[in-house]
């Protein structure tokens, strides 16, 4: 039985086409192994986020050939449909296929077998209008489902349209059915996820709330989550309808970038710090219990000393319970890169980028031990994980704070309610055990 092994770089959303085109495998008799061991296809599927991304899937090229140097090597993602080119010059590579061309491997690859001159297959991004469906679901309590792609917003730090085209979905009913499918499978949570989930089924003459609406009447979901979505797009009428559900959960995830109005100007973000602050007041205020997420750069040539000072002291005062950071990495053929003048036109030293990531991160963890703070002695339901570690398993509660208990197979993939007891060194909460809610 031939073998493979998949590397996933990146956002969620590359985890869900990596498990679709693993399961591509799965159907023609292919066995998985873990990467790093050795397989007869190994598939890297790349990020170009930041520059250190594309150095990992470089450095996860090379791991994949240690371990087999024979292997048939097929690079795809976000830096496969940037720097095709880059990428097949690397000694071992054998396939480079872009945003579409991974969805049709099979159809693309004749056999699996080292060749003298590499493979490449990609589309222009430009012409590309299909969309891909995918998920991931990993031990199926949780399900990452893509219901959009691409990103028509042209932020001067950001490649993704250019790797990923323009937005595009499918329609609704679509969409509904393979969270229905999911459901069939055992699934008990799904995550919406996209590149810039808010524009969804636009071109079908629809909106995200609709999708939402929907989703909302499928029978075998407990729970649904919103992965990320632009401040602009999160509607009152979104905030209002989950804030009124019984299965979408008080959780989201909204990127800032910056907590300053001028780096947001050059940022070319479609909005201002005041619009920001609304979307989390009246989140707050229908939801108080709400867990917030906050995706915020650090290092933008336009960000002075001042402005990361606003960004600082900004967020200390939001009622938000954990960020993601970003160390901004200049990525080419971007406008903050060919049109430096316009940002201020002097980068910011790579040492005090990292100085003021490591000072966000700081704060991100006062805030969320500050939210888990906040919750102790409340309960609130937990679903619960089938993996285990140390004796202990794992899970989140509605508002996304991660919880844990003695390993109970028997709990695996159901949802309970618990009493948030203590935090714990490893930065989770005890949580007691009342009943089962199913």
């Amino acid at each position: 039985m031939p073998t493979v092994s998949f590397h996933t770089l990146g956002c969620k959303l590359n985890y869900t086409e990596t498990s679709t085109v693993a399961r591509e495998f799965d159907v023609r008799g292919f066995s998985r192994v873990p990467f790093g061991e050795a397989a007869d296809v190994s598939l890297i599927n790349t990020c170009t986020v930041t520059e250190q991304a594309e150095q990992t899937c470089r450095n996860a090229i090379r791991r994949a050939l240690r371990a087999n140097p024979e292997a048939f090597v097929i690079v795809t993602g976000c830096y496969a449909q940037l720097r095709p080119e880059q990428i097949a010059g690397i000694d071992g590579v054998d396939a480079v296929l872009g945003a579409t061309e991974k969805f049709k491997l099979f159809g693309l690859i004749e056999s699996f077998a080292k060749r003298e001159q590499t493979q490449i297959a990609v589309s222009c991004i430009d012409d590309v209008a299909d969309f891909g469906p995918s998920y991931s679901a990993g031990d199926r309590t949780r399900a990452f489902l893509k219901v959009q792609d691409g990103c028509d917003y042209s932020c001067s730090f950001c490649t993704i349209p250019k790797a990923r085209g323009r937005s595009r979905s499918h329609p609704v009913e679509a969409t509904v059915d393979h969270a229905r499918r999911l459901a069939d499978q055992g699934v008990r949570e799904i995550v919406l996820s996209g590149i810039n989930i808010g524009l969804y089924g636009l071109e079908h003459g629809t909106d995200f709330l609709e999708l939402v609406q929907a989703m909302d009447r499928v029978e075998g979901i407990d729970r649904f989550r919103i992965s990320s979505i632009e401040p602009n797009l999160l509607s009152d009428a979104l905030i209002d309808f989950v804030a009124g559900s019984e299965r979408f959960q008080p959780h989201f995830h909204i990127p800032l970038q910056s907590g300053d109005n001028d780096v947001l100007a050059k940022m070319r973000r479609r909005y201002k710090r005041a619009l920001y602050t609304s979307r989390i007041e009246r989140i707050k205020r229908l939801m108080p219990h709400a867990g917030i997420g906050v995706d915020v750069i650090v290092g933008f040539p336009a960000e002075t000393p001042e402005r990361f000072e606003n960004t600082f002291d900004y967020l200390a005062d939001l009622p938000v319970s954990y960020f993601h950071v970003f160390t901004y990495s200049e990525r080419p053929d971007t406008t903050a890169v060919d049109r430096l003048d316009r940002m201020g036109g002097t980068p910011v030293p790579k040492q005090e980028r990292k100085t003021r990531s490591k000072r966000l991160r700081l704060l991100s963890e006062k805030k969320k031990h500050q939210f888990y703070v906040d919750h102790l002695g409340q309960t609130r339901p937990v679903l619960w994980e089938g993996s285990a570690s140390n004796g202990r398993m794992t899970g989140y509660t509605d508002n996304y704070i991660r919880a844990e208990t003695p390993f109970d197979a028997t709990l695996a993939g159901t949802i309970e309610p618990v009493t948030l007891q203590e935090l714990t060194e490893r930065g989770t909460v005890a949580a007691g055990l009342l009943f089962s809610l199913v």
